[in-house]
């Protein structure tokens, strides 16, 4: 692989550095006790570009798709993998024919989340991509439109509805203007239901919200910009800052026009920590950016991105925004069994303040009590660095908290990372454990944790 000049490129370089050689390594080192009760797959993606990259053009959102995983069994790391996800451009770049599978819209790259559905296993991206399907080994299978019941592109950020299983998702294209397309896939992997919310722009739609009775869109300042396209951004996705700021609210298994629109300060939101009923309320928890897109075209650096609580009044039609913390955080997550449900616990990464771009060395993971406003943190300390961490319940009549957060922690010093599980009720204690990796893992983006089907796993 070849990269010119990372320097120049904060997204190619340190802790963003992409690695080039696909590893598999069986029975890995661990430090403490590995929670027996962990059977299944760790898995992370993000992006590893391969080949000649131009740094001067480059951005963090379009490198090529590599997943990570890790198999946890019976107080055991039985393996780690790394693979890249097989679009034409990695397979043509490693000789290889081209996966199976229909492309749409000459996209097929997928770097930004990794999921278990309906048995399989998905890399799954934005802007128009279909998902590739993936072994359980992480080789890529095809490029899937769901059993062709997926007629474009899908979403980074589906939301799992505990009580059904169903995932619901929110997907955009720059080549179907003025809608927000919505799906919802069943439990057998194939879309169900499928609607097109009437939207004035072309705006980049990262992630949604559910609630037990309604879907939330975010249609936000950030839309395709012909002219970056036409002068060869790699994401022609910039801040418009006429545009405005709104979110849409869409009861379950109603039709399109019933969809309400509430207004809200220009912002954007890549990541909701959930969102819930109360009442005639519908309550958003939210990581707010203050810009996106605006004079950085590289990579997420518009100012310091803080927890915010929007709350949606379906009576007057009244918005009141507040902020919870004013901390720098980023990938928010909750127990995935309250998703869409009042929650008490949320956790994201805590983001050192920086002036030069994105900064992740010395960042930790915070957790928030929603209900009592404390809040706990782990800090890794200096020279290392911390991505997404995910919750996974002790078992599942666990209480929400009762469990631990899996994450992946860089030590740029030692070229290493590390799969470090901590107890999310003691989460300034020690590690529980660390599986030592063969390998770097670049900061990347998003992954879950898919129990396997002798865990319980139906995902």
């Amino acid at each position: 692989m070849t990269v010119t000049d990372p320097t120049t490129n904060p997204y190619l370089s340190g802790p963003f550095a992409p690695v080039d050689q696909e590893v598999t390594e069986l029975d890995l080192a661990v430090t403490g006790t590995l929670p027996p009760e962990l059977d299944g797959r760790y898995l992370r993606i993000g992006p590893n570009p391969i080949g000649t990259v131009d740094p001067a053009t480059y951005h963090w959102f379009t490198g090529d798709g590599m997943v990570h995983g890790i198999r946890l069994r019976d107080g055991k790391a039985e393996w780690y993998r790394n693979r890249w996800v097989r679009s034409t451009k990695v397979s043509d770049h490693l000789g290889e024919p081209p996966a199976p599978g229909e492309r749409h819209g000459g996209f097929d790259g997928a770097n930004t989340n990794v999921i278990g559905h309906a048995g399989r296993t998905f890399a799954i991206v934005e802007a128009g991509a279909r998902p590739v399907e993936l072994t359980d080994e992480l080789e890529t299978v095809c490029h899937s439109d769901f059993d062709g019941t997926l007629p474009h592109g899908y979403s980074a950020h589906p939301k799992r509805d505990p009580a059904t299983g169903e995932l619901h998702a929110m997907s955009y294209y720059w080549g179907r203007p003025n809608v927000i397309e919505y799906t919802v896939v069943g439990t057998d992997g194939r879309v169900r239901r499928r609607l097109d919310l009437a939207v004035p722009g072309n705006p980049m739609v990262h992630d949604m919200s559910l609630t037990e009775g309604h879907v939330v869109a975010y249609d936000l300042p950030v839309t395709f910009n012909l002219e970056a396209a036409i002068g060869g951004m790699s994401l022609p996705y910039l801040w418009d800052a006429d545009y405005g700021a709104r979110v849409g609210v869409l009861p379950l298994e109603a039709e399109a026009d019933a969809v309400r629109w509430f207004e809200v300060d220009p912002c954007f939101v890549f990541h909701p920590l959930n969102a819930f009923e109360d009442g005639d309320h519908v309550v958003l928890d939210v990581v707010r950016h203050p810009k996106m897109f605006a004079t950085d075209r590289r990579g997420p650096n518009e100012g310091p991105p803080s927890l915010w609580r929007w709350t949606l009044d379906l009576g007057s039609g009244a918005v009141k925004e507040e902020q919870l913390d004013d901390r720098t955080i980023e990938f928010p997550r909750v127990d995935e069994r309250v998703v869409g449900r009042r929650h008490r616990w949320g956790w994201g990464t805590s983001l050192p303040e920086t002036v030069d771009g994105v900064n992740f060395d010395g960042s930790g993971i915070l957790r928030y009590d929603l209900q009592t406003g404390a809040s706990e943190e782990h800090r890794f300390g200096p020279g290392r660095g911390v991505g997404e961490a995910v919750f996974v319940p002790r078992h599942d009549g666990a209480a929400e908290d009762d469990g631990w957060l899996m994450a992946l922690v860089i030590d740029l010093a030692a070229d290493r990372t590390d799969l470090v599980v901590l107890s999310a009720q003691d989460l300034a204690g020690e590690p529980v454990a660390v599986v030592h990796l063969p390998v770097r893992v670049p900061i990347g983006f998003h992954g879950n944790w898919v129990p396997s089907a002798a865990a319980g796993g139906s995902y």
